[in-house]
Formats: structure tokens, sequence, C-alpha cells
């Protein structure tokens, strides 16, 4: 029978989000990937608890993480009920709904009414949880009508469903648009999730970032290490054992050529002289660059802890900052 750590909360910080009370640990650990059909149980689970025994206390799902949809809720509601359910009240569980889920014209992409619900239901029932602690809407579907997910969303936390929304992979201008929609229903909507990291800055130019800001919205970034480009693996090219070797279209779609890979080894060999590894520098990126909280996702144990041990290193610096600049942009 698991029992937690009895020192994870031990010298470890949270951070509030802007405007509410609820506060998240620094890192969150996601279950997009490697935790649904294609894993081996009993090292997600590993992981899952060594997170938790580490202060880790936000999980975030959606309905649609596997690769088979759904499978990663139904894999860590199993790890719920057996392991995590006596602590349910110091977690903060996340999940969404937004993109293709099942057949017919009601499971698709989309924000309207009759898919949200019917889908944060099954999400309810693959996880075994009464309520999620943040649902998301997962990404802008201009068919439909921005008040209508907003009043949605009211309704869910009115049902004791959900506690607090959010809203994933908005621009700035539409997320200023819905903010005012959820404030004119009284809606808790307090974070965005987004991706951002040092190779990908769409927040920024899309106007993201600053409307978050304004509005007193917390961010949490997915995708902090851009697939694992921002690893010390890259820093002599792509290695045989990436998922991205031999993928020339979609390495050229992402950017990873010969100048990001000049990149990806000048900010390795930045991030030794600091004594960390490119993974360390790239989360101390986003912690200095105000997120609330970012937002791993982990193959194994030890990259879980390698993650974690940024937090032991140096804050950057404004110069250290720059520096990064100067290599990337």
């Amino acid at each position: 029978m698991y029992t937690a750590n009895e020192a994870r909360y031990r010298d470890k910080t949270f951070r509030y989000l802007p405007d509410s009370g609820l506060a998240l640990p620094p890192i969150s650990l996601g279950l997009w990937q490697n935790f649904g059909d294609n894993a081996d149980f009993d090292e997600i689970r590993d992981i899952i608890l060594t997170a938790f025994d580490n202060g880790i206390t936000h999980f975030d799902l959606a309905n649609n993480y596997g690769p088979a949809p759904g499978s990663a809720e139904r894999n860590f509601g199993r790890i719920l009920q057996n392991d995590l359910l006596p602590y349910r009240d110091e977690l903060i569980i996340s999940t969404k709904a937004g993109y293709e889920m099942w057949d017919g014209p009601y499971g698709g992409r989309g924000g309207t009414r009759k898919y949200l619900i019917a889908s944060l239901d099954q999400s309810l029932k693959r996880t075994g949880l009464n309520y999620v602690d943040i649902f998301y809407h997962h990404c802008m579907t201009p068919e439909t009508p921005l008040h209508e997910t907003a009043l949605c969303m009211s309704d869910i936390v009115r049902q004791g469903k959900a506690l607090y929304i959010g809203m994933s992979n908005y621009d700035g201008k539409t997320m200023h648009r819905m903010h005012h929609r959820c404030d004119d229903y009284y809606v808790p909507f307090v974070i965005n999730q987004n991706r951002y990291n040092i190779l990908d800055r769409t927040i920024e130019a899309n106007g993201l970032k600053e409307q978050s800001e304004k509005k007193k919205k917390g961010i949490i970034a997915f995708s902090p290490l851009a697939q694992g480009r921002l690893s010390d693996k890259f820093r002599n090219g792509i290695p045989k054992d990436s998922r991205l070797f031999g993928r020339e279209d979609y390495c050229k779609n992402i950017g990873l050529d010969e100048r990001q890979l000049a990149q990806l080894a000048a900010l390795a060999d930045f991030a030794a002289e600091r004594g960390e590894t490119l993974s360390q520098l790239a989360i101390q990126w986003l912690l200095a660059k105000g997120v609330t909280s970012v937002l791993i996702g982990v193959r194994t144990k030890a990259q879980l802890l390698e993650n974690l041990a940024a937090l032991d290193k140096a804050p950057l610096t404004e110069t250290e900052l720059a520096h990064i600049d100067s290599i990337v942009l």
C-alpha cells in the first residue's frame, strides 16, 4: 500500500494564480504522452507517485490523451483509486475537452454545451472522480459562440463538476473576449494553458501573454522542452533514438534544421557553464518569464527527477536571459 513521503512539502514553494487564492507547484506533471495505452502501467504509476512524493500536486489530463482517447484518464483513475485517493484534497487534477473525441457531429472539435458537458461526464467516469479542479476548453472553435462556451462553463462549476475553468490554445484577442464572457456569467476563469518555450514564443507574438497579465490570468506552459529538443541529447545532432530521427519533413516543419541544431548546442554549452542540463535551463527560463507553472511530460522517472532538480538551480538573471535571446533570436 502506498504511503506518501512525509517530507513532500518540505522546502517547497507554490505560485499563486493572479486574482485567485489557488496555488500551483512550479512544476506540474502532464499526461499528454507516455501515460496511456502505449505505456507500462507499473512505470507510469512509479512516475506519478514519485512526482507527488516530491511536491508535485498538479496532474494534467485531457479527454483525448492516449494515444487511444481516454486511456490516460483511465490509467490515472486506477492510480488515483488505488494509491492517491486518501490524498485527493491535496491534489489539483485538470482535464480538457475541445478536440475530436467520438464519432458523429457531437463528438468532434468544438465548444458546444452538448460536447463539453458530455465529455466532462465521460472524463469523470474514467477517472472515478466526482469533480476536477480545473476544466479547460482545449482549443478555439469559431463555429461556437464564446457566450455559449462561457455559459456552459458556468453551469459546470455550479453543478460541482469543476472548481475552476481554464482556456487552452487561445490567442490574446480571443482570450480577451472570453474573459468578458466568463465575467458576465461569474465563471472562475483563472488560467491559460499554452505552448511556450525558448524556441516557441507564439504567446508573446499573438498577445496571449500580455492579455493574461492584464486580465490577471495564470499561464501554465506545455511543451517546455520543445518535444525534447531543449535537452542535452540534441547537443551533437538528432540522436538515432529520438522520435524525430529520420522524419525530415516533420523536422523541417518545426524548424529543426542545421541553424537550430547549432542554437541547441550553444544553449547546452551555456547550461553546462551554469552547472545544469539544457532541460533544467529551459524550465528555469519559463519560471523567469513569469509563468505560474511549467507542465512537464516525461517518459522515465530519471527524466522527472532531472526536471525537478531545475528548482535547485540559481534563477536566471536579466543578463543571462538576454544571452539566451542572443542565441535563438
